[in-house]
């Protein structure tokens, strides 16, 4: 029998199990782990930080339904992976990190780069271990795999001392797995169900919150059914999507008043946290009844004095919730509660189309995205990422797919919206990937920029230019309009970090010269930049439309 080494197993367990793309950055040990997985006709993306590295490979695997793989070398190698694991677990994006680390008999001496790699990386994981033989690779890297994908996607980290990455072992005595098993989802329990049926059919204003678990879930379809019976719905930010935008039922254009005025509430696949106040006053009503549906029990658990939780996969529930429901009248079918919230997202959509179609210079966040909105393909991942940016996103940039709006999410890591962009429109290269970007979000992972040139990966960067943090807002406000620049930044020349790597980039200063800039970048076939400079002071006009 031939000898095969620890590089090569990994490389080839990762394609048995449906990994064709990696990222990372070159480094020892590892650089013999991505040599073998481009001989084995992996692609491997070398990035210019292991923190973009990682976060494009959390949106890769989100956008293919698997984990993305990200591999790293050891010590500050690793250590750079620690936020993008953290934010993957908290906000269930599947990411398995490889990362190489000193020899074990020279641990404790000072070995290059020596670290308890293991242990930084625990808090943030699932699973964090390290591989303590050759033979078993190939079953820590299925482990691994496996484990980032089940129950709620999060970050698994493998650790691989030098000494196992180059040593050949005999191949019949490597630990393969070549089956992975058909795992049932969790069906709901029916008495659950039930109640949370009788909840919906008994109320006068009830209102579903769909999170990005449902979109994990594959549960559109399902969802759309249970809408279509006259229930109306908002969304978490990477929930949106999920049920394409422009169902009747969608009222995130009257986010604020449904929160407050429903009384019963039940959340799908999202979690009762910060973005949506712990489920408590005066977001939501001191009486409302509030009822869960969660692959994770512990979920149950909250700021949220919850009445109703039920542990199951979210498609599941939305279809047997659906069976139960369409046979029933709901109290709320002959009230008022439709027309109130139609008639408040019709005047908050109202008032925004003034700062929308505004030719004011700099030009306002909302033109921005106004154009970028009635361009923009359908089908098309958009990536926010930016304070203010970000916030009036939410209010003009629709979604019409699942899993197809990527943002900082649950953690609310600003960095994160390039990096997820290059790995969406890797994840499916046929598709437009645009990144919306704030200048100093972009900044974050600016580099990245020659990434994309260098493996064609032809994202679109549309960067709002206001000249740093939410504008001159925060200076102003904080810090006061004389001190030094600390928020504010130069309103820097951006469009030359792309043609420094010949791809497309425009400045634009007219909001009349928006729309053809982005039509051009989008047919560019390359990576391209708009670079736009923006309100300065950061007026959030037509803000009402945002809560």
């Amino acid at each position: 029998m031939s000898e095969i080494n620890g590089a090569r197993i990994i490389a080839q367990q990762l394609k048995s199990e449906g990994i064709d793309t990696v990222f990372g950055i070159v480094a020892g040990p590892m650089i013999e782990v991505m040599a073998a997985m481009a001989e084995e006709g992996i692609n491997v993306v070398n990035c210019r930080h292991e923190e973009s590295a990682a976060f494009a490979a959390s949106a890769w695997g989100w956008q293919k339904g698997k984990a993305g793989v990200c591999v790293v070398g050891s010590g500050p190698a690793q250590t750079n992976t620690i936020t993008p694991m953290y934010v993957a677990t908290e906000s269930g994006m599947p990411l398995v990190v490889l990362g190489g680390s000193s020899r074990g008999n020279q641990r404790g001496l000072g070995a290059f780069q020596e670290a308890n790699q293991v242990t930084y990386a625990e808090p943030v994981c699932k699973w964090s271990t390290q591989v303590d033989s050759t033979n078993r690779i190939a079953e820590y890297i299925h482990l691994a795999l496996g484990r980032a994908t089940s129950g709620r996607p999060g970050a698994i980290y493998v650790d691989f001392p030098a000494e196992f990455i180059g040593k050949s072992v005999s191949e019949d005595e490597v630990v393969w797995r070549q089956q992975s098993p058909h795992i049932a989802p969790p069906a709901p329990d029916n008495e659950g169900l039930q109640k949370i049926a009788e909840l919906l059919s008994e109320a006068e204003h009830p209102l579903l919150v769909i999170g990005k678990g449902a979109a994990w879930a594959n549960a559109g379809t399902a969802l759309e059914q249970l809408v279509s019976l006259g229930i109306p719905y908002v969304t978490s930010p990477m929930g949106r999507g999920t049920i394409p935008d422009d169902d009747p039922m969608f009222f995130n254009g009257a986010r604020s008043v449904a929160l407050a005025e429903a009384d019963a509430v039940v959340m799908i696949g999202g979690k009762y946290n910060w973005i949506f106040q712990f489920g408590q006053e005066p977001r939501f009503k001191s009486n409302v009844r509030l009822a869960q549906i969660d692959i994770l029990p512990e979920e149950f658990y909250s700021g949220a004095d919850l009445e109703i939780g039920v542990t199951a996969d979210c498609r599941l529930a939305a279809e047997k919730l659906y069976e139960i429901l369409r046979t029933r009248t709901l109290r709320s079918s002959n009230s008022e509660w439709i027309q109130l919230l139609q008639k408040t997202k019709t005047q908050n959509e109202s008032r925004l189309a003034e700062a929308m179609d505004s030719d004011e210079k700099p030009i306002n966040h909302f033109r921005l995205l106004k154009e970028v909105r009635d361009v923009v393909e359908r089908d098309a991942t958009l990536s926010v990422d930016a304070e203010l940016t970000m916030g009036v996103a939410r209010a003009v940039l629709p979604s019409f797919g699942s899993r197809l709006r990527l943002n900082s999410g649950t953690t609310g890591c600003m960095g994160t919206g390039f990096p997820y962009a290059m790995g969406a429109k890797l994840a499916r290269p046929e598709k437009q990937s645009i990144a919306v970007l704030g200048d100093y979000a972009f900044g974050a992972a600016a580099m990245e920029v020659e990434t994309c040139a260098r493996i064609g990966a032809n994202v679109v960067i549309i960067v709002s230019n206001n000249g740093g943090i939410a504008g001159h807002t925060i200076q102003n406000r904080m810090f006061g309009p004389e001190a030094p620049p600390i928020a504010a930044m130069l309103p820097v020349d951006y469009e030359h970090m792309v043609k420094m790597v010949g791809g497309y980039a425009q400045r634009v200063e007219e909001p009349e010269q928006l729309q053809s800039a982005i039509k051009k970048a989008l047919a560019s076939d390359t990576i391209s930049l708009i670079n736009v400079l923006t309100d300065p002071e950061g007026r959030r006009s037509g803000s009402a439309y945002l809560g």
